[in-house]
């Protein structure tokens, strides 16, 4: 399993590109023998963005993540941490 961290660079200066608190993105970047999990942080208010019109935006950065790790022979996840107080809609229950 390589270890190098294009994907966890690549992650982190993509999510910096679209959020207002670029300052307050943390990637940590765990590898087992399942691949390479990226845990993405970031501050409250920039969830909304990075996450999306139902989750779109996140879709695509994963499908992004996915290219990178297959250049790199890598499986790359992706994790976002929802932050406490974070703008994104709560899930309704519909009946």
């Amino acid at each position: 399993m390589p270890n190098n961290t294009v994907d966890q660079e690549f992650l982190e200066y993509l999510i910096k590109s679209i959020v207002d608190h670029p300052d307050d993105v943390k990637v940590d970047r765990k590898v087992d023998e399942m691949g390479v999990l990226l845990l993405l942080k970031v501050n409250p208010q920039d969830m909304g963005q990075v996450v999306g019109r139902q989750g779109s935006t996140a879709n695509a950065i994963r499908s992004l993540l996915r290219i990178v790790g297959i250049k790199n022979n890598a499986r790359v996840n992706l994790k976002i941490e929802e932050p406490e107080g974070s703008t994104r809609a709560p899930r309704t229950e519909t009946k």
